[in-house]
């Protein structure tokens, strides 16, 4: 039924639980996954503008190195269950955009995500990337809570 599954990952246990759920249905549909990894822009405060160019980037290249180093540990845990797995980083400071662009890029036919549940007027207020996802694309998401 399913393919290629796109999980998104953002450190949290919420997501690495959903991410251990994923590979089992991974491997259940023989499906191959690419793990996302969005991490934001930076934007930086300060006072002279010639140095934001060099800590802008050495901050986002630290950032980036550090996502792959997580993604690396996952993608380890994926081969061990022999699940073929891919991984990207992408630099947006919109987490869903990346994810819904990942998804597309990739050929994905899921998206799979963990939920951070928040009810209330709380989640009507601070709305979450998961909503965002669900209202931005039209593949189908699986929600892990």
């Amino acid at each position: 039924m399913y393919r290629h599954l796109l999980i998104a990952v953002d450190g949290s246990l919420l997501s690495e639980s959903a991410f251990k759920k994923a590979l089992v249905f991974a491997k259940e549909m023989n499906a191959s996954i690419t793990l996302l990894r969005a991490i934001p822009e930076d934007h930086l405060t300060v006072y002279q503008a010639e140095m934001l160019g060099a800590h802008q980037a050495q901050h986002t290249d630290q950032a980036r190195k550090n996502a792959s180093a997580y993604l690396d540990g996952l993608e380890t845990e994926a081969r061990h269950a022999l699940v073929p797995c891919e991984t990207a980083v992408a630099v947006n400071d919109h987490p869903h955009e990346a994810i819904v662009d990942t998804a597309q890029q990739r050929g994905c036919d899921l998206i799979v995500m963990g939920s951070h549940g928040r009810h209330g007027m709380t989640g009507f207020l601070l709305g979450s990337e998961t909503q965002r996802v669900l209202a931005r694309t039209k593949l189908p998401v699986l929600v892990f809570r």
